[in-house]
């Protein structure tokens, strides 16, 4: 929950709010605490597009992807930095994360963009199954599923990696540069900072990467 004294709301993208139990956007609601960020030194312009530029000057934007429970529990999703041009469609790879943690077989799941032909982008998702379960193609077009069901057809992951383990940094944090150099055929980069470069590996093969 919010500190008191911070108004949030969770909107679409439309900054319609949206029920209990849905995915969407994490904006705060006027009056505005005094720590809140009032600026950018010489370049108010740029401040005022970054914050209030989606939803227009009543509603900060935080750049965060949330989900509210019927508790009024606010779930932080992800950053929604990373937005995907999917056939027109804008779609941050934060919404295709959560849309697919919702899987009751689903532990953990990594989501990145790749360059189409056809679409311009496509999300790429990385799923870490929950001990016992077992990746399959079955299990695919389940998950498949569970993404239309809250987004739709347009967020549809193009293809779908079952690992055991994906990058993270010391602090547990997922290294989606990585990912998205190994479905790219991008060179990975620095790897020092990785608890886990030896997964790296396995991942490339897992891919076909050909960087």
């Amino acid at each position: 929950r919010a500190f008191p004294g911070i108004r949030t709301k969770i909107v679409d993208a439309g900054g319609v709010p949206v029920k209990a139990g849905d995915g969407g956007y994490l904006v705060m609601a006027p009056p505005f605490p005094p720590a809140l960020l009032r600026g950018l030194y010489g370049d108010v312009e740029k401040f005022r597009a970054t914050y209030f530029g989606e939803y227009g000057p009543k509603l900060y934007f935080t750049k965060d992807g949330a989900r509210m429970d019927e508790m009024g529990n606010t779930r932080i999703t992800g950053r929604v930095d990373d937005v995907m041009n999917v056939a027109g469609h804008r779609l941050a790879t934060a919404e295709v994360e959560d849309a697919l943690s919702q899987h009751q077989l689903v532990s953990e799941v990594a989501v990145v963009s790749r360059p189409d032909d056809m679409k311009g982008e496509v999300p790429v998702a990385f799923v870490l199954l929950k001990k016992g379960a077992q990746p399959s193609e079955d299990l695919k077009k389940d998950l498949i599923k569970t993404v239309d069901k809250h987004i739709g057809p347009t967020a549809r992951p193009s293809a779908i990696y079952f690992s055991e383990d994906v990058p993270k940094t010391r602090s547990g944090k997922i290294m989606r540069r990585v990912l998205k150099a190994l479905v790219r055929n991008e060179p990975v980069g620095d790897l020092t900072t990785l608890r886990n470069p030896e997964c790296v590996e396995d991942l490339r093969k897992t891919v076909g990467y050909k960087g």
